[in-house]
């Protein structure tokens, strides 16, 4: 599976961005989260989806960042609002198959996120 980030840039302190993450094939029964990555600092978890249909989220991206998936579509979105400048990093895409005793685990490129004070 192939993963494509689109829809980061560079937004003012409180403005909205929608990313989106298209899958080359079904990612129906993945698990698919968001990770960031700012300069100097790992990589961290932002928000994951089960397949199930379980959240979670970051403490600090929670009540302003929504993450949800099209399987029609094959795609994963997070709907970021309120931004800070603290948000800013690349964004990257994941999708993870657990099967038996293994796991695939896919990632896209990465999307830079800007946020100016």
């Amino acid at each position: 599976v192939q993963l494509v980030e689109s829809g980061g840039g560079l937004v003012q302190a409180g403005g909205s961005l929608r990313l989106s993450c298209a899958a080359s094939g079904s990612i129906t029964f993945y698990h698919v989260g968001w990770y960031r990555q700012a300069p100097g600092k790992q990589r961290e978890l932002v928000a994951r989806l089960t397949f199930h249909g379980t959240t979670n989220y970051a403490d600090s991206v929670k009540g302003r960042f929504t993450i949800s998936r099209n399987n029609a579509e094959d795609t994963v979105y997070l709907q970021m609002n309120s931004l800070k400048p603290e948000d800013t990093a690349v964004y990257y895409c994941n999708a993870e198959l657990v099967f038996g005793l293994g796991k695939e685990d896919y990632w896209g490129q990465g999307t830079q996120v800007t946020v100016s004070s």
